[in-house]
């Protein structure tokens, strides 16, 4: 198995790798996903990856009603988020508990044909450079508004909380952390994803939050994962 590694830039992600599907999943840059695998094509997907560089593709459907590919798969999402496994354990039973631990965002210039059971997409990452970068934003994000809006939801939903926790946490990971545990549906967590920056991010979940407390449309489905 890899030993751990260091990701700087482009350079440094292989070109092709193994996609995992899923609605409503969100994974960002150094956010940790925790995984449970079940399926026989993503065992062979998780063996795969353990074998090579360990990095695997979060991407979802298309939640546009009827979007399939030419062999009648769903059709992906233009952008997803590649992740390393950083843990696993085999469970005894047959699954595969995992954690992902993000590295950059990506853009899916193709699919590819392959005899794999999993597929496999060439991905771009130069866009999302930026995203090898720690805490770039930090400060331009209002830390101070996302904490009141999260603490107003949590009281509305009678949920609790680490405090210390989340008030010693770097905002990049506060910022990335809410989002991905926010329980909103593929599309709201897909404009999470393609947020311009860490600033567009924090507001973009103030505001899903704020309408959600109002009862607006887009309520989320669930509390907090």
């Amino acid at each position: 198995m890899a030993g751990n590694r260091t990701y700087r830039g482009p350079d440094d992600i292989p070109m092709v790798v193994p996609v995992f599907p899923l609605p409503a999943a969100l994974l960002l840059p150094r956010g940790q996903l925790p995984l449970n695998i079940f399926e026989p094509r993503y065992l062979a997907m998780v063996d795969a990856a353990l074998r090579g560089d360990r990095i695997i593709g979060m991407v979802q459907p298309r939640f546009d009603h009827g979007s399939v590919d030419l062999t009648g798969r769903p059709a992906l999402c233009d952008v997803g988020c590649l992740g390393r496994i950083t843990q696993f354990a085999e469970t005894g039973d047959g699954r595969i508990l995992l954690t992902l631990s993000g590295i950059v965002r990506f853009s899916v210039s193709e699919e590819l044909s392959t005899t794999t059971p999993y597929r496999q997409v060439r991905v771009a990452t130069e866009p999302f450079a930026e995203d090898f970068e720690p805490n770039r934003g930090e400060a331009e994000v209002d830390r101070k508004a996302l904490m009141s809006v999260f603490r107003a939801y949590l009281e509305a939903n009678n949920l609790e909380a680490d405090w210390a926790s989340f008030d010693q946490a770097p905002t990049e990971a506060l910022v990335n952390t809410l989002s991905m545990m926010a329980p909103y549906g593929p599309a709201e967590k897909q404009a999470l994803l393609q947020a311009s920056d860490l600033k567009t991010r924090a507001e973009m979940l103030i505001a899903l939050t704020e309408r959600t407390l109002t009862g607006e449309p887009g309520r989320p489905r669930s509390p907090l994962q």
